[in-house]
């Protein structure tokens, strides 16, 4: 058996795209032909024929976007439960606005039409359908619970999408000031103080201390910008590909953990979303190795991503789970225990949902916390740099003042 790229015509004069399985080229268009497929064009698939196949809108096609991946996935967890997989695919294909979404999804739809199990056919579409997808969905087939499977893979979307959503609007207020308040400084030091210095030219007196600090560096920003930012570029590229080796970019990644705010976000942060992911895996019947591998894989942080490595070696040889997150030293001792808890009453996907629910919300409270006083800091520091600029301007017109007074 081998597989065969066709370019065909169905009856509504519509271009199909896709691959069929069989013994020869005559019996792949046989098959197509009992589907009422016109064969424009077939070819074995091969890495070399396969690209003549494809369009160049096809091979400049990108991936669902994280939204896009939640809103099909409910919208299939509903579909399925009344309609047949194909007719629900090309149902949730069509009503996308956007191009790119409609062409992945009829490819999944092309495959499964095909007669390919739906993980098989989102294969294909691998940059938009992530292993621990593409996991769950073959576990919900093989146990036909595919529809409750859909429906707990939207759910864990939307919560992972709900705290993503959190993080960044927390995060908008306190960059956007950041920004602003860096551009004020800027041009108060490139545009302003320049053109107050100016009225001190022909004092003839020394200026004080800070002020000749202030005209400096305001004369190294207006002369020197350029530099500046072509040294910032500089270094951030340089960091970037530094950090490519991965023994660099792991001890880097410990340092930033034991980093008194930003350590214990990113630790509670990975904590809930390795306990959400679990719990459902767990949930949907799914091997625990097997959920602890893919989830490791989503992992940016080396550190993390190392002790999760370990979690699921531990467990490979004998060990329990609650264990093996007590071993590994940087997760939440309630994750710890109600693991344990779950172990033992034999529900362990329901309190390592418990565990998620916990961890999001302590997250939420920290994280708020931890802006409400950033906020300010940056209002004082702005305010701090402000006053000290101002400050330097008004000295040498106190000087001025004081030796006019003194004659």
């Amino acid at each position: 058996m081998s597989d065969f790229d066709y370019l065909a015509l169905d009856t509504a004069g519509r271009e199909r795209r896709g691959s069929v399985r069989a013994a020869s080229a005559e019996d792949a268009r046989a098959t197509l032909g009992a589907r009422k497929l016109y064969v424009v064009r077939m070819e074995a698939a091969t890495g070399a024929s396969a690209a003549p196949l494809l369009s160049r809108r096809a091979l400049l096609r990108k991936k669902l976007s994280g939204k896009q991946l939640t809103l099909f996935t409910r919208q299939l967890a509903t579909l399925v439960q009344v309609s047949p997989l194909e007719e629900s695919l090309r149902t949730i294909a069509r009503q996308f606005e956007q191009e790119q979404v409609r062409t992945i999804l009829l490819s999944v739809h092309n495959a499964v039409v095909e007669g390919r199990r739906l993980s098989e056919a989102m294969t294909r579409e691998a940059a938009s359908f992530p292993p621990l997808y593409r996991a769950m969905v073959s576990a919900g087939e093989s146990s036909g619970t595919l529809p409750l499977i859909l429906e707990r893979l939207a759910d864990l979307l939307e919560r992972q999408a709900q705290v993503r959503g959190k993080v960044l609007s927390a995060l908008a207020y306190p960059v956007i000031l950041a920004i602003v308040a860096t551009f004020v400084v800027f041009a108060l030091m490139i545009f302003v103080v320049p053109k107050v210095v100016e009225q001190f030219e022909d004092v003839g007196q020394q200026l004080p201390l800070l002020t000749r600090i202030v005209i400096g560096l305001s004369e190294f920003l207006a002369g020197w910008w350029w530099a500046l930012l072509l040294g910032l570029a500089a270094f951030a590229l340089l960091l970037g590909r530094a950090l490519q080796d991965e023994a660099l970019r792991l001890r880097f990644d410990r340092r930033l953990l034991r980093l008194p705010l930003l350590g214990r976000l990113l630790r509670d942060l990975h904590a809930a979303r390795m306990a959400r992911t679990l719990s459902t895996m767990v949930g949907s019947r799914l091997p625990l190795l097997e959920g602890l591998r893919l989830t490791t894989q989503t992992v940016h942080n080396r550190a993390l991503r190392e002790a999760s490595g370990d979690i699921t070696e531990a467990i490979r040889i004998g060990g329990s789970l609650s264990a093996a997150l007590k071993r590994a030293g940087v997760f939440p001792p309630l994750l710890v225990y109600l693991a344990a808890s779950g172990e033992a009453s034999g529900k362990l996907d329901v309190m390592l949902a418990r565990a998620a629910d916990y961890l999001e919300r302590e997250f939420d409270s920290f994280t708020s916390a931890a802006l409400s006083l950033l906020e300010p800091a940056i209002i004082v520091i702005m305010g701090a740099i402000v006053a000290l600029i101002v400050l330097s301007i008004l000295l040498p017109i106190l000087q001025l003042d004081t030796l006019a007074s003194g004659v």
